[in-house]
């Protein structure tokens, strides 16, 4: 997912997709755990995506204090 584009979405939407990164997240390690996981590089790309998210929420926080 490109930054840019979540820079565009709200406060609650960053959360639920975050919280749909982090579902996804654990079903890719149990996946790969059980060796259904056919794909492998599809972890480090979700967990990417994750770091993105938390730190354009940090970045919304600050702003909000400022």
């Amino acid at each position: 997912m490109k930054p840019g584009a979540l820079r565009d979405m709200t406060k609650d939407e960053l959360l639920q997709k975050f919280n749909e990164l982090q579902e996804a997240q654990f079903n890719l390690k149990f996946q790969h755990a059980t060796g259904q996981l056919d794909n492998t590089a599809q972890i480090p790309k979700n967990k990417k995506d994750i770091a993105r998210i938390l730190t354009i929420l940090s970045d919304l926080d600050r702003k909000a204090e400022a």
